[in-house]
């Protein structure tokens, strides 16, 4: 007489759960990011290197003067580096792949989304502390918020967001790299262009056409455009409806491309 042993169907997750675990994951990365403040040296540094360089270089050639060229180019420096800030998400989710840190994710009753999503939410710590040191400089340097507490708090929300939906294409080229290195080189080749490409340093009128016709609707130009109107006063709504146009796109190209590469490497 045989008998056949039947098998434990598998774990269903519920989203409830799926949630706690990605928010515990978060906590993880937050931890690693306390005990590991060196992970914060391109979100403090970056920004006052750009602003310095930027102001005291080139603020009385492109803007006039210091001071007016700084409220043009402070609410464009913020945009620029909360997309530069979500490059290293992606960076350090190889790292854990590399490193074998997802085989032990395997292992554990969890969703399998959770380390994803959690590290993405851990890098929302990262995008905070790069607002909090540019802006601090930039009031140090002169910058004035011209409107009230309402739209510099929207201003900082949108921005957020903005970071959050742009990191899922670095997330997408992390699980595709196969080392840190080559997944943060890939990531510059295209974010330097997106950034310099667009009127964070200068309008766009003094471009050429061509540039000129790309960096009109570029998403680092409109989410600056949105930004100076919520943090300088100005036109909101034309810019802020081509940035969310943009968020929303890269949202639903980007999270179903990462969440592929991610099961398909791990």
């Amino acid at each position: 007489m045989t008998t056949t042993l039947a098998l434990d169907p598998p774990r269903r997750i519920s989203p409830v759960k799926g949630t706690q675990h990605a928010l515990s994951l978060a906590w993880r990365g937050i931890l690693k990011i306390r005990k590991n403040p060196e992970q914060l040296a391109d979100v403090t540094l970056m920004p006052i290197i750009f602003l310095l360089m930027f102001t005291y270089l080139f603020g009385n050639a492109l803007g006039g003067s210091i001071s007016n060229y700084l409220q043009s180019l402070v609410p464009g420096l913020v945009v620029m580096n909360i997309l530069q800030a979500s490059l290293t998400v992606g960076v350090q989710l190889n790292t854990d792949v590399t490193k074998g840190v997802f085989d032990r994710f395997r292992s554990m009753p969890i969703a399998r989304s959770a380390p994803l999503v959690g590290a993405v939410l851990a890098d929302l710590v990262r995008y905070v502390v790069c607002l909090a040191v540019l802006m601090v400089v930039a009031m140090v340097m002169g910058y004035r918020i011209e409107t009230g507490p309402m739209q510099f708090l929207a201003a900082i929300l949108l921005v957020l967001a903005f970071g959050l939906c742009f990191c899922w294409g670095s997330v997408f080229v992390g699980m595709l790299m196969k080392s840190p290195g080559a997944a943060q080189g890939l990531m510059f080749v295209f974010i330097m262009p997106l950034t310099f490409g667009s009127n964070v340093f200068v309008s766009t009128a003094t471009m050429p056409g061509w540039l000129r016709s790309w960096a009109d609707i570029s998403p680092v130009s409109l989410m600056a455009n949105a930004l100076r109107g919520l943090m300088n006063g100005g036109a909101v709504a034309g810019p802020l409806g081509g940035a969310l146009a943009w968020m929303v796109g890269a949202v639903v190209v980007f999270f179903p491309l990462a969440t592929w590469a991610y099961r398909r490497r791990v």
